[in-house]
């Protein structure tokens, strides 16, 4: 049994597909149904039902994925602990909303490295809500997300700052003369929205439905450069934090009536050994969050 064999089991038990599995560990399908088939023949155990398109752990298989995921579980804190004691620098792992990082990780990342140049990061675009569960899995160490999150209290959270929500049209938009919108104004307009793991959503979503309508949804996007164009073009409007894109020219932001706004800040597991690395980031994020967003 290797270590690399259980954690392509977990996966396909947590996702019921070789090919999820796959795409998720960035390793081919082949290489995944042979380990299940070796840890199969080892045991001699059988581990899944198969159906045509999916894979249901067996009554085996379940108390199997227990022990596994303990096991790596017990791996990834022993092995950070041993980066203490090694005096190796491990890196942080760090998830990132594509349209959230825009708004000032890229400072605040140069400061970190200004400030720690020995500490690697390392960093993976996902969702707030993907990204959350890949800390509370132990595959990320910290999230950056948007904090409405109904499982927030799970983990450990800090609050880096709370942004409002504007809708952005096009300077030779219908609307881009008004000096705020409401949720019945764009009932018919045409939007783009984030992808559909985005946490803002969900409170847009919800605005339309305390109304019994629902959004005119032109695109999901995740990239801000494929947003603006939309509105650019006066193909749509758009829901973005204020803190994005606040000096375009091309674009005309719109107060949002009544006001949306959203906490953004950092997750992480509770229970979890900290090594060093991480312990200095957060630390950092609390300082620099005090620093930029947090005057007086």
């Amino acid at each position: 049994m290797k270590i690399t064999q259980l954690e392509y089991f977990c996966a396909v038990g947590q996702y019921h597909s070789i090919s999820q599995a796959a795409q998720k560990l960035y390793v081919t399908q082949p290489a995944i149904s042979s380990a299940i088939r070796e840890l199969e023949k080892e045991f001699s155990v059988s581990l899944f039902a198969r159906s045509r398109n999916h894979l249901t752990l067996t009554r085996e298989g379940e108390l199997f994925y227990q022990k596994a995921s303990a096991l790596l579980q017990s791996i990834r804190h022993t092995t950070s602990e041993f980066y203490d004691l090694g005096r190796q620098v491990a890196p942080v792992r760090i998830g990132i909303p594509p349209i959230l990082s825009t708004v000032f990780f890229p400072d605040m990342l140069t400061a970190f490295q200004e400030e720690c140049p020995d500490i690697p990061v390392e960093l993976f675009e996902y969702g707030s809500q993907r990204a959350s569960a890949l800390v509370q899995q132990d595959v990320l160490d910290l999230a950056l997300v948007n904090m409405h999150y109904y499982e927030i209290d799970k983990m450990y959270s800090y609050r880096m700052l709370t942004d409002s929500i504007v809708f952005c049209v096009s300077p030779g938009h219908t609307l881009a003369k008004e000096k705020e919108v409401t949720i019945e104004m764009l009932s018919e307009e045409p939007l783009v929205l984030y992808n559909t793991d985005s946490l803002l959503n969900t409170s847009i979503h919800a605005r339309f439905e305390a109304l019994e309508k629902k959004p005119l949804v032109l695109l999901h996007a995740s990239q801000l450069y494929t947003i603006k164009n939309f509105i650019s073009q006066g193909l749509a409007g758009a829901f973005l934090y204020a803190s994005v894109l606040q000096n375009d020219p091309e674009l005309v932001r719109l107060p949002v009536a009544p006001a949306i706004r959203q906490d953004i800040g950092i997750v992480w597991k509770k229970g979890k050994y900290i090594n060093s690395s991480v312990e200095r980031f957060i630390s950092f994020t609390k300082r620099y969050a005090r620093m930029r967003f947090m005057p007086g």
